[in-house]
């Protein structure tokens, strides 16, 4: 017993030491702390795609201890995330601005879908949040 104790503690200790750890935890994934990013686009499961007409707008930071920050066109606001391992994303409720954002806006959408998302992948320099039972993906770019 004492044997295959040790490989797995040498193998928990280079998973950590190449940022590779998938743990049970739920603190959040290093992939994603400290990272900004700005929306492209919502795409639904119904075939719908919204694009953000001005990205800028749109944005959602990941910081350190789970706080995340976000504007949603004209509101913005605070909350929480947290990761059980790579791919797997949990937000917590956002505390928003009440704005009343103009037409055509994406505040909404994004609001009602963002309880939605349950994971998250990294792909070609994008982050993609997908929601759950197929709901749909919300696509967003590296913040300048």
């Amino acid at each position: 017993m004492r044997h295959s104790r040790g490989r797995c503690g040498f193998a928990a200790s280079a998973a950590l030491m190449l940022g590779a750890c998938a743990s049970t935890s739920t603190t959040p994934s290093a992939g994603l702390e400290g990272s900004s990013w700005r929306l492209v686009q919502i795409a639904m499961s119904d075939g719908v795609t919204r694009p953000a007409i001005d990205r800028s707008r749109y944005t959602i930071g990941f910081g350190k201890e789970g706080v995340l920050n976000v504007r949603f066109d004209c509101n913005r606001g605070r909350g929480s995330w947290k990761s059980s391992g790579p791919g797997n994303l949990e937000f917590g409720p956002l505390a928003l601005t009440r704005a009343m954002c103009s037409v055509g806006s994406l505040h909404d959408v994004l609001v009602r879908q963002w309880p939605n998302v349950g994971s998250y992948l990294v792909k070609d320099g994008r982050l993609f949040l997908s929601m759950m039972a197929d709901g749909g993906t919300i696509e967003l770019e590296p913040a300048p």
